[in-house]
């Protein structure tokens, strides 16, 4: 193999290999709406770029005031999410490409996110890339989301690899925190720019400020090799 033998590289789902942060924050307005708050900005949504279906939730019930449990609130917005997920959801070509590159030198890759398992399975089949991304660790599946480290110490034991064999791909400031605390390199692709000059991301290997309009296949495949 190439400079990659023993690398791993596990990325993280949302805003990184597709962009489904719209259909996240397209259920979760209308879920609000249907409880009585109408105005859920975009902004508002930017907040919780990064974290858990389950803890954003959690959050509302809180901030919001909502009397539905948060049992209750999880299941109506993953329905909803995943209703748009199955037909609306656009993998990153780059990180297609990206993915195609390490598939094509054997690299072992994981997907760690904070979906559901569902909508993991759901987009990962909709666009295809379960034929490179079969090892998928979703925070339902762990004690803590991120920033902590479960998902990225989990993806690497169901890899079979040592933590720090490890690269992660991610895009916001919890994932970028649970990576350095997972001992893992990072490489941060900002999926909200203004959020680049986050201490978080301070501890990644390499940080694209540009996100995803930064972010070319071969730069990064050369940035791993070297």
């Amino acid at each position: 193999m190439s400079g990659l033998s023993g690398i791993s590289v596990i990325f993280d789902l949302d805003g990184t290999l597709v962009d489904s942060e719209p259909n996240y924050y397209e259920a979760g307005r209308q879920l609000l709406a249907e409880h009585g708050i109408p105005d859920f900005t975009w902004a508002d949504h930017e907040r919780y770029v990064g974290i858990s279906t389950l803890e954003t939730v959690t959050l509302w019930k809180r901030e919001y005031g909502l009397h539905a449990s948060v049992e209750d609130l999880l299941a109506a917005k993953n329905r909803r999410y995943l209703e748009l997920a199955r037909t609306a959801t656009r993998a990153y070509p780059e990180m297609r490409k990206f993915v195609e590159l390490l598939a094509a030198e054997g690299v072992p890759m994981a997907v760690a996110s904070g979906s559901s398992p569902e909508a993991i399975t759901a987009i990962l089949a909709g666009t295809g890339l379960d034929a490179h991304l079969r090892t998928v660790v979703s925070a339902d599946e762990v004690e803590h989301g991120k920033p902590a480290p479960d998902v990225f110490l989990e993806a690497a034991r169901r890899l079979g690899v040592a933590p720090g064999d490890c690269v992660v791909m991610e895009d916001a400031a919890p994932g970028a925190a649970a990576a350095h605390a997972a001992g893992m390199r990072c490489v941060a692709i900002p999926y909200v720019a203004a959020q680049a000059d986050a201490p978080e991301f301070a501890t990644a290997g390499l940080l694209l400020r540009g996100g995803q309009r930064e972010f070319t296949a071969r730069a990064a495949y050369d940035w791993l090799r070297d």
